[in-house]
């Protein structure tokens, strides 16, 4: 039984798009569902995003980022996704704990093994059943985001948008990577479609896996 999905991919891939409407799809198929994300679930949470992700003048080590996240995912997983599940929800998480292997993983070059390892601590041996991993070239994505940046009435860079792009390759690889390793629960989705076809795909997945 499907009670848990998540969404993954780089920048600019439109994972909070696509959360949004499968949200509005399984209300309108009389599903309840949560959508979530990860940094930034929680009350916590929002405080451990905002230092993650606001640009600042003070660089983070990787080692500090990554306790910062998995202790983000600690209370996000304690407070609201496993209460969500209990409670018969089709919980929809914007990122979890492949990210951290993507991130501090493939793109910090902290040992994925290791990742792991703190992953199942912070996670509480929640997984997900099904993953959606939202693939486009890195150009796209970064541009996409560029965009949404001069778009926005108060534009706010995050700290990964500074990357080079060469870390962002790495990320995209990485994912790509964790989706060949586990066919049966990743769907790689091509996200250089248009939105609407984007979320058409996926529909057909739910369908297919939930309904």
């Amino acid at each position: 039984m499907i009670r848990f999905v998540s969404f993954e991919g780089g920048d600019g891939t439109g994972k909070t798009t696509q959360i949004r409407a499968l949200e509005s799809y399984l209300r309108s198929r009389g599903r309840s569902s949560l959508a979530t994300r990860e940094p930034g679930g929680t009350s916590l949470g929002k405080l451990i995003r905002k230092v993650l992700l606001e640009v600042g003048d003070h660089e983070i080590a990787p080692s500090t980022e990554l306790f910062l996240y998995l202790a983000d995912r600690a209370q996000h997983v304690s407070e609201v996704i496993r209460p969500a599940i209990d409670a018969g929800k089709i919980v929809l998480c914007d990122r979890f704990t492949d990210s951290t292997l993507a991130y501090q993983g493939y793109g910090r070059g902290i040992d994925v093994a290791l990742l792991r390892l703190f992953n199942d601590v912070a996670d509480h041996g929640v997984r997900p059943d099904l993953t959606f991993l939202l693939d486009c070239p890195v150009a796209l994505g970064l541009a996409r985001t560029n965009q949404r940046q001069r778009e926005a009435a108060q534009p706010r860079e995050d700290r990964f948008e500074r990357e080079k792009i060469e870390f962002h390759e790495k990320i995209r690889a990485g994912f790509l990577a964790m989706a060949r390793a586990e066919p049966a629960r990743f769907r790689v989705i091509d996200a250089a479609q248009a939105a609407e076809d984007v979320a058409r795909d996926i529909q057909k997945i739910v369908d297919q896996e939930i309904f």
